[in-house]
C-alpha cells in the first residue's frame, strides 16, 4: 500500500506555492497599476466581468476535476497503475466535451454580454470581439492536455505547476507591460493571455509525463466505476453551481446596477482581498491530497485532531489579516490609486468580515472535497447561492455596494457554515464532538474581533505621511493580534501541536536538496 508523504509533499507544494503567490500578487499588482495609468480605471471593470461570466460559463466543468483527482487517490494508496490509467483516459474524453459545451454555449450568449454593462464601454471597444478572445482562452484550458494535471494534484505535487506558472506568467507580463506602455492596444493585451495560457497547458502536460511516464491515458473503467464517478460529478454540480454565484453574482450585480467605474474600484479592493486570501489557499491546495490520502489511511480520531490544529491554525492566520487588512487598507489605496478611489471605512470593514468568514469556510470545503461527500453535500452551496444572489439583487438597489457586500457574508454565515458543519460531522467525524468544535470557533472569532477592535482604535492616532503610516500600522497589525492569541491560548494543546506542525515543515522547506528535484 502507498503512503504519500504527505508533511514533506506539503510543505514542498507550500514553498513554491508561495513563491508563485507572491509573484502572482506583486506582478498583477504593477499591471493594474500600469493599466490604470495608461488605458483607464473602466478597462479593470471589464477585465473583471468577463472573468465572472466565463466563470458562470466552466459550470460545464461540473465538478470533474475534483471527482476525478478524488477517484484517483484510492488507486494511488494500492498502486493501481491499470486504474489510474483508464481514469485519465475517462478524464481526457470528459475534458474534451466540457470544452465544446463552453465553446457552443459561449458563443450563443455572446449578444448578451452588453446587457450586463452599466453605462458606456471605454473607449468604444467591441466587446464582442474582446469577449470571444476570453473565451477562447477558457476553451484552450480544457481542450490542451489539462486532464495530465489530474496525475499531479493526485500526487500531491502542484509544486510543478507553480514552477511552470512563474515561467509562462513572466513571458505573458513582461510582453503585456510592453504592448501596455507602446501600443495602449487591449486587444493585444488579450491575445497575449490567450496564447500564454496555451503554453502553460502544453508545459504541465510535459512535466506531467515526465515525472510519471507509466501513466498513459487509455483504457477502459469498468461501468459500475464510471456510474459511481458520473454520481459524484452530479453530486458535484449544485457545488461548483453554488460557488460560480456566490463568486461571481457580487461582480455581475455591480456592473450591471453601479457600472464599471464603481466595479473598478470595489475590484481594486477585492484584489487585494483575493491575494490574502490567495497565500492561504496555497497551504489549503498543498495538503488537500495528504488530507485525502490521511482520511483513507487515518482513524477518526487523529483526522479529527487534525481538523482542529488547522483550524487553530487558519484561525490565527485569519485573524492577523484581518487585523492588517483593518488598519492599512485605507492607507494602501490611497497611496495606491489615490483618494478618488476609495471606498468608505464601513465597507472596508464589511469586507474584511466576508474575508474572515470565507477563511474558515474555506478549511471547511478542503475537508469536504479530501472526504469525498459531495453526495450529502450536493443542495447546500446551490441554496447559499440563491439567498445570495436574491438578496443582492434586492440590497444592491436599497443600499448599493454595502447590500452586496452585506449579502455574500450573511448568506455564508447563517444558511452556508451551519450547514456544512452538520455535513461534516454526520459523514467524516462523530456528531458528539460537533458543539465542542463549533464552540472553540466562537472562541477564535472573539479573540479576533478584539484584537481587531485594539488595533483600530491605536492606528486611528497614528497620523503623518503615508508610508510612515503604512509602516507603522503593520507593526501594530502583526503584534497585537499574535500577542492576543497567544495569552488566550497558549496552554492549549491546539497550540502547542501547531508550533510542532509549523516547525516540522519549516525545516522540510529548510532542506532544499530534499524537494527541489
Amino acid at each position: 500500500m502507498a503512503k504519500i508523504e504527505r508533511t514533506k509533499n506539503a510543505t514542498r507544494n507550500i514553498v513554491f506555492g508561495m513563491i508563485l503567490r507572491i509573484y502572482q500578487t506583486f506582478v498583477p499588482f504593477l499591471m493594474r497599476t500600469a493599466m490604470i495609468y495608461t488605458l483607464g480605471v473602466q478597462y479593470l471593470g471589464l477585465n473583471s466581468l468577463f472573468t465572472s461570466i466565463l466563470s458562470v460559463l466552466n459550470l460545464a466543468e461540473l465538478g470533474v476535476g475534483s471527482a476525478m483527482v478524488y477517484s484517483i487517490y484510492k488507486p494511488i494508496v494500492e498502486d493501481d497503475e491499470k486504474t489510474i490509467c483508464a481514469l485519465m483516459q475517462l478524464y481526457k474524453i470528459y475534458y474534451r466535451v466540457i470544452g465544446l459545451i463552453i465553446a457552443i454555449v459561449g458563443g450563443i450568449l455572446t449578444p448578451l454580454v452588453p446587457q450586463l454593462i452599466s453605462g458606456t464601454v471605454p473607449g468604444g471597444l467591441n466587446v464582442y470581439v474582446l469577449y470571444l478572445l476570453n473565451l477562447a482562452a477558457t476553451v484552450c484550458t480544457y481542450w490542451l492536455f489539462a486532464y495530465k494535471g489530474s496525475i499531479l494534484q493526485a500526487y500531491q505535487r502542484t509544486d510543478i505547476v507553480s514552477k511552470v506558472t512563474l515561467i509562462t506568467s513572466t513571458i505573458q507580463y513582461a510582453i503585456q507591460i510592453i504592448i501596455l506602455f507602446i501600443w495602449k492596444d487591449y486587444y493585444l493585451y488579450v491575445i497575449v493571455m490567450l496564447l500564454t495560457q496555451m503554453m502553460n497547458n502544453i508545459i504541465t502536460a510535459v512535466k506531467a509525463e515526465k515525472l510519471y511516464p507509466k501513466y498513459k491515458a487509455g483504457g477502459r473503467l469498468p461501468s459500475e466505476e464510471v456510474k459511481t464517478i458520473n454520481r459524484r460529478i452530479k453530486d458535484l454540480f449544485t457545488a461548483k453551481l453554488g460557488g460560480v454565484i456566490v463568486n461571481s453574482a457580487d461582480t455581475i450585480v455591480i456592473s450591471a446596477f453601479l457600472g464599471l467605474t464603481v466595479l473598478a474600484i470595489y475590484q481594486n479592493y477585492y484584489f487585494i482581498i483575493t491575494a490574502v486570501i490567495g497565500f492561504v489557499t496555497v497551504f489549503f491546495s498543498s495538503c488537500t491530497a495528504g488530507i485525502g490520502n490521511s482520511l483513507l489511511t487515518e482513524t477518526k480520531e487523529k483526522n479529527f485532531w487534525d481538523l482542529s490544529k488547522f483550524t487553530f491554525l487558519i484561525s490565527c492566520i485569519a485573524g492577523i489579516c484581518s487585523s492588517c487588512l483593518l488598519g492599512i487598507f485605507q492607507p494602501f489605496m490611497t497611496l495606491w490609486v489615490g483618494k478618488d478611489y476609495l471606498l468608505p471605512y464601513s465597507a472596508v470593514v464589511c469586507l474584511v468580515i466576508y474575508y474572515y468568514i470565507y477563511e474558515i469556510n474555506q478549511l471547511l470545503n478542503l475537508y469536504k472535497d479530501a472526504g469525498g461527500i459531495w453526495h450529502e453535500d450536493r443542495f447546500r452551496p446551490l441554496v447559499t447561492a440563491i439567498v445570495n444572489l436574491g438578496m443582492n439583487l434586492i440590497m444592491v438597489q436599497i443600499w448599493g455596494i454595502y447590500g452586496v457586500l452585506l449579502s455574500t457574508a450573511l448568506s455564508m454565515i447563517f444558511v452556508g457554515m451551519p450547514w456544512l458543519f452538520y455535513n461534516l460531522f454526520t459523514t467524516m467525524f462523530e456528531k458528539k464532538q460537533l458543539i465542542g468544535y463549533v464552540k472553540k470557533i466562537f472562541q477564535y472569532v472573539f479573540v479576533s474581533f478584539v484584537s481587531c477592535v485594539i488595533v483600530v482604535i491605536i492606528c486611528g492616532f497614528i497620523k503623518g505621511p503615508l508610508l510612515i503610516v503604512i509602516f507603522l500600522r503593520v507593526m501594530i497589525c502583526i503584534v497585537i493580534p499574535c500577542l492576543s492569541y497567544i495569552i488566550a491560548f497558549y496552554r492549549r494543546e491546539e497550540f502547542q501541536q501547531s508550533i510542532l506542525l509549523v516547525d516540522k515543515m519549516t525545516k522540510e522547506k529548510l532542506n532544499l536538496k530534499r524537494f527541489i528535484k
